[in-house]
């Protein structure tokens, strides 16, 4: 009899709230699309979706409730172009490789993925992982867990010995030699290969390592690692199956073959020159500065032992240019979209980026629409995330002060709705 009255219960409530629209009083508004600041606007929600925004505060009929964020600045979710969520710096993080297993990594990365949405970030994409990336997109899809939208790349892409080798630092009788399954390629038959295997665990893109990193054990953190025809065969395959390429690149060389081979998207770019701004401007690719990232591995370079001592150099030498190189690059009108590199840093620390944006020169108004039609754009989701209009979905944030008049109010997002679920309203 309990069991009948639960599910005559569950049954009532869900015809109530059938058809039950939610309308939001926005104190200020940011419209992304246009640029402009609004104040008093109602947004309405239905389901999963943005039905009406409208001048003034609404009243709410029968079938309606109202959130207050009349004393917020309301504004789209925001989206991070290159997060790596199944895990986090800290000092025993090469240790790590050797001892988790995927299911530690799994949990690990369910608790990063909500306390990343609850920063105000709906959508990601994880630039490379060992897998459980794509089970986590997975489940947060199903509704199993709480986390951001997720565009995965799954494993990335590199070279024998090159950025993303996983078996990089290992001594000799565990190197092997990993191919093209675990994402290893030395020809362009290994590119072709890699690619069809990415599709075939489910990614979403690809991500190639095209020049030395700087976190890898290796020595050098700028050289090509992709030979001109090996990236033209990745771009070329990933194309004929739907897919973007995202390249990690630091140098001049590697950056170049990159772009020509028509990537969509330039990681870090530490050692970017203006004959490369020229190639990216006539190619169209975008640049992800991930300011954060370096700023925070400058950091903790200075605690000994937190590096391994081969990183260090790399380090130091990166973080001689930055000021530099994003100077220039925001003076330079070259194409940017918004990036962080979460997880060499901590998760949930992502708007911080946007502070470090607007200090070397880009208007916070751009760092805003870099975060969010930019974006959007690039993943293929235009005029679906990334704005507050008539058929988007319903993936919206709130900060307590204006952030075009102070940037750093996106480190403190007190309202999360993604999907037109409620996440946090603090």
């Amino acid at each position: 009899m309990k069991y009948l009255i639960t599910i005559l219960l569950t049954f009532i409530v869900s015809s109530m709230l059938y058809g039950q629209e939610t309308l939001i009083h926005c104190g200020k508004f940011i419209d992304t699309q246009n640029g402009k600041v609004l104040s008093k606007q109602t947004i309405t929600v239905s389901g999963n979706k943005i039905i009406k925004v409208e001048a003034g505060y609404a009243s709410a009929k029968s079938n309606e409730h109202i959130i207050n964020l009349k004393a917020y600045t309301v504004m789209p979710g925001f989206i991070d172009m290159h997060v790596h969520i199944e895990g986090e710096t800290n000092p025993k993080r090469y240790l790590e490789t050797f001892t988790k297993n995927e299911a530690d990594i799994a949990f690990t990365a369910a608790e990063i993925a909500e306390r990343t949405l609850n920063a105000g970030f709906t959508t990601v994409r994880d630039l490379g992982g060992t897998g459980v990336n794509v089970s986590l997109r997975n489940a947060i899809n199903a509704g199993t867990i709480k986390g951001p939208r997720i565009f995965t790349a799954e494993k990335a892409i590199g070279t024998t010995g090159g950025h993303a080798d996983p078996t990089n630092g290992y001594k000799n009788s565990l190197m092997g030699d990993p191919g093209p399954a675990e994402g290893v390629i030395n020809s362009v038959d290994d590119a072709r290969k890699a690619v069809r295997q990415r599709y075939k665990n489910s990614a979403d893109l690809i991500k190639i390592t095209a020049t030395g990193g700087v976190l890898s054990i290796s020595k050098n953190g700028e050289n090509p690692q992709f030979r001109q025809e090996e990236v033209n065969e990745i771009v070329r395959t990933a194309k004929e199956y739907g897919m973007h390429v995202a390249a990690h690149a630091h140098g001049k060389e590697g950056m170049q073959r990159a772009i020509k081979a028509g990537v969509q998207t330039i990681e870090h770019g530490s050692f970017m020159d203006r004959e490369t701004v020229a190639l990216m401007k006539k190619y169209g690719t975008h640049l992800v500065p991930t300011l954060s990232a370096g700023k925070y591995v400058a950091a903790k370079a200075e605690i000994k032992g937190y590096y391994p001592d081969i990183i260090i150099p790399k380090i130091e030498k990166v973080d001689a240019t930055l000021k530099q190189t994003f100077t220039m690059l925001a003076q330079s009108d070259v194409n940017i979209a918004f990036g962080t590199d979460a997880g060499v840093f901590p998760h949930g620390e992502n708007a911080k980026e946007f502070k470090y944006m607007v200090d070397y020169g880009w208007s916070p108004l751009f760092a805003l629409q870099s975060a969010t039609v930019t974006n959007a754009k690039l993943l293929d989701m235009e005029g679906n995330i990334g704005v507050l209009s008539e058929g988007a979905f319903a993936d919206i944030i709130a900060t307590k002060e204006n952030p075009i008049e102070n940037i750093s109010t996106t480190e403190n997002v007190m309202f999360v709705m993604k999907n037109g679920v409620v996440y946090k309203n603090k």
